[in-house]
């Protein structure tokens, strides 16, 4: 089973007990986070697609660390006028593992 949620203003693609890196969200590490804007999620059998979200649809996840990536570095350049511009950027990234990814239709069929 996998799904496609939105983080950030990006979209991921998990699978449960996978590890993926998002942008950085303002949780302490070892917590459990709910993200509810899952867009897709599928298995073997069935393929749901949001309009555009998925309605009962949840995907939890612990945090597990906090970072920064490398150093872009941004140069602007142009020639034969003496002018050169150099910046750098860190995006700051959390990282998560996908502990479960529920749907509405696992919801009814536990409460059966």
């Amino acid at each position: 089973m996998y799904a496609v949620f939105k983080s950030g203003g990006k979209q991921h693609r998990v699978r449960e007990g996978q590890i993926v890196r998002i942008e950085k969200i303002d949780y302490l590490i070892g917590e459990i986070v709910s993200f509810k804007k899952v867009l897709m999620i599928a298995n073997k059998d069935i393929t749901h697609i949001g309009l555009p979200l998925v309605s009962g649809g949840i995907i939890t996840a612990e945090i597990i660390t906090h970072g920064r990536d490398k150093k872009i570095k941004i140069i602007k350049f142009r020639a034969r006028k003496h002018y050169r511009k150099h910046q750098g950027h860190r995006q700051s990234f959390t990282d998560v593992k996908i502990i479960s990814i529920i749907s509405k239709e696992d919801c009814l069929q536990d409460g059966s």
